[in-house]
């Protein structure tokens, strides 16, 4: 049985279940916080220690200003709702991305989080805003770069274990399973952590994210643990 520590999901279909239930697209990223809440209890349940959710990306500043906006403030609304009953359940709450860029509303509710649950030893909840898998190497890069001009690194050093420290999180352990839901002719990880799955096993499911049920977040897990992970190596007889 495979060992399964650290669950990403990419959340896609909140619009487009709004939409088919003739709502407005904010009703849709509500019914997608109370799919966070599902998938969190379950974590817990079943001794996950590390689940990263694709909650914001830096392409996501393209949406018309006015849902930006709702974002931003329903992100402070429920991370100020929700943080003490996620520090009651020893849960870290973390965040990765251009934290900076973020409201000031949602920028503070992520930093109080934090700082609350910083000395928590269970699961790790990291939320990536205003994120983007190639900003984030990008930006790995200047941090080395930085850093060279005052150690003057050698070169020979730098390898993937090496650079992996210039991650936002260097801490984050890779995914060993992504879920992208909502992927109907969406099979594509959206420029979600590209560095780090580069032997995650990727489950895709056309269910949107609001409807993504336990019973289904359970049969992926069941589905990852039944895989044979080779990391570039070849079946042993």
């Amino acid at each position: 049985m495979q060992e399964l520590q650290h669950i990403a999901i990419i959340m896609d279909g909140n619009g487009r279940w709004a939409r088919k239930q003739g709502l407005p697209r904010v009703v849709g990223h509500r019914q997608g916080v109370e799919s966070v809440r599902r998938i969190v209890n379950t974590c817990l349940d079943t001794d996950i220690k590390h689940l990263t959710l694709y909650t914001f990306s830096t392409e996501n500043w393209s949406r018309p200003q006015e849902e930006i906006s709702m974002l931003m403030d329903m992100l402070a609304e429920m991370l100020r709702i929700e943080m003490k009953g996620l520090h009651e359940h020893n849960i870290r709450i973390n965040a990765i991305g251009r934290i900076h860029s973020l409201f000031d509303n949602a920028r503070q509710a992520i930093l109080e989080a934090k700082d609350l649950t910083k000395n928590n030893t269970g699961l790790v909840l990291t939320f990536c805003l205003s994120y983007g898998g190639r900003a984030e190497i990008i930006d790995g890069i200047k941090k080395l770069l930085q850093e060279d001009r005052t150690l003057q690194l050698d070169l020979e050093s730098i390898d993937e274990t090496f650079f992996s420290r210039y991650m936002y999180d260097p801490s984050l352990p890779d995914p060993d399973l992504l879920i992208r839901t909502g992927a109907e002719k969406r099979e594509r990880i959206s420029n979600f952590l590209l560095w780090q799955i580069a032997y995650t096993e990727i489950i895709f499911t056309r269910t949107l994210w609001p409807d993504y049920s336990n019973k289904e977040f359970m049969n992926a897990i069941r589905s990852f643990r039944e895989r044979e992970r080779l990391f570039g190596s070849v079946n042993r007889p």
